[in-house]
C-alpha cells in the first residue's frame, strides 16, 4: 500500500471489490442481501442459555459526541411530568395522569447503522447511482435506512480482537488491524465467519474511554480496521460489521491524505452496512468465559424514511 497514493488505493479497491449488479440494478439492500431466512434459522439456532445482552451505548447528554459536523448528544426534554399531573393541569378526568417526552438528536451520535446513503465515491453512491439523485434534502429515497427495517437479525460473531492481541484487552489508538488479525483472532476462538453474518469487533477503546473519559473517542485517533481488510470484507460475503469505535477503520487513516478511505470502498461499492460505536463488553466477558463467540443477534434499525443512519439498540442472545 502506497501512503502516498490514496486515491490509487480507493480506486483499485473500489475495482476489485465492487459488488454493484450482484443483486440487480434496482438493489437497495447491499450486503444484507446474503442474511437470508436460513442464515437467520441459523442464528435462532445459536440461543442456548436465554441469556441476553444490549449493545448500545447510552443515548444522554453525557454522550461522546463534541460537535463534529453538527453532531451532538441527545437532547431530552419532558413535555408532562409527574409534576404536572400532581397539579391537576393536564386536562384529564378521573384522575388520571401521565408523561412524555421528547429527544433531539443526530441519528448517528451513539450506537448506530451507516446506511447506504451516508458514503459516497466521486458523487456516485451504492450500486452505481448519481448521489444527488439518491441523497437530497428531503433525505435518502432510495437506499434510506427503512429499507432493511425488517432484515436485520440473524447469525451474530464477536471477533474479540482487542483481548486477542494485547494483555490489557485494550488495542492502542491508531493501531490497524489487518486481514492477518482477524485470522488470528477467528482462529483462536473457533468463530468462523462467512456468508450472511453480522460481525462485531471489539478493540477495547470503549473500555478505554469510559475508563479515562471521552477524549477524543469522537473524532479523534483510534484502534480500528485496515484499509487493507476491504478485500476481506467483500471476500467474506458478511451481511455487516460493526465496532466499539466512533469510526470503524483505524484513526489517523493509513495514507498521508485521507479521510475515512475504507468507508469510501465498504459503503458505496460492497454495499456494507457499518455499525460504530457498539457496546461490547459486557458480551466479551461472556464469551470469553464460556469460549462461545456466536449467538442470535437483532438489530434493527428505527425505520425512519429516507435516513442516511439509524440509532439501534443491539440485542445479543446466547
Amino acid at each position: 500500500m502506497d501512503r502516498t497514493d490514496p486515491a490509487g488505493a480507493i480506486a483499485a479497491a473500489a475495482k476489485r471489490c465492487s459488488n454493484w449488479g450482484r443483486w440487480g440494478p434496482d438493489d437497495v439492500r447491499g450486503t444484507m442481501n446474503f442474511l437470508t431466512p436460513e442464515k437467520r434459522k441459523q442464528g435462532a439456532s445459536l440461543v442456548r442459555r436465554g441469556v441476553s445482552f444490549s449493545l448500545s451505548q447510552s443515548f444522554d447528554a453525557n454522550g461522546p459526541q463534541k460537535g463534529w459536523r453538527r453532531r451532538t448528544n441527545p437532547v431530552h426534554t419532558m413535555l408532562d411530568t409527574g409534576t404536572d399531573a400532581a397539579a391537576g393541569v393536564q386536562g384529564f378526568p378521573h384522575g388520571i395522569g401521565g408523561a412524555d417526552d421528547v429527544i433531539a438528536m443526530p441519528l448517528q451520535c451513539s450506537t448506530q447503522w451507516d446506511g447506504l446513503g451516508h458514503i459516497f465515491d466521486h458523487g456516485i453512491a451504492w450500486n452505481g447511482r448519481r448521489a444527488a439523485d439518491v441523497v437530497t434534502s428531503l433525505g435518502d429515497a432510495v437506499t434510506g435506512i427503512e429499507t432493511v427495517a425488517s432484515v436485520v437479525a440473524g447469525r451474530g460473531v464477536l471477533l474479540d480482537v482487542g483481548r486477542h492481541l494485547s494483555p490489557g484487552g485494550e488495542l492502542a489508538d491508531g493501531f490497524a488491524i489487518t486481514e492477518e488479525h482477524l485470522a488470528a483472532t477467528i482462529a483462536a476462538q473457533g468463530s468462523a465467519v462467512g456468508r450472511g453474518d453480522i460481525v462485531l469487533v471489539r478493540t477495547g477503546q470503549l473500555t478505554r474511554a469510559r475508563r479515562n473519559g471521552w477524549g477524543d473517542y469522537a473524532g479523534g485517533p483510534a484502534p480500528g480496521l485496515s484499509f487493507t481488510t476491504a478485500d476481506w470484507l467483500h471476500r467474506t460475503e458478511i451481511a455487516a460489521i460493526a465496532t466499539d469505535t466512533w469510526g470503524f477503520e483505524v484513526r489517523p487513516n493509513e495514507f498521508d491524505d485521507a479521510f475515512q478511505p475504507l468507508h469510501q470502498v465498504a459503503i458505496p461499492h460492497i454495499g456494507l452496512f457499518l455499525g460504530e460505536m457498539w457496546d461490547l463488553d459486557a458480551l466479551a466477558e461472556d464469551c470469553a468465559a464460556d469460549g462461545v463467540y456466536d449467538f442470535w443477534l437483532t438489530a434493527a434499525p428505527l425505520p425512519i424514511t429516507g435516513a442516511v443512519g439509524s440509532p439501534v439498540n443491539p440485542i445479543a442472545v446466547k
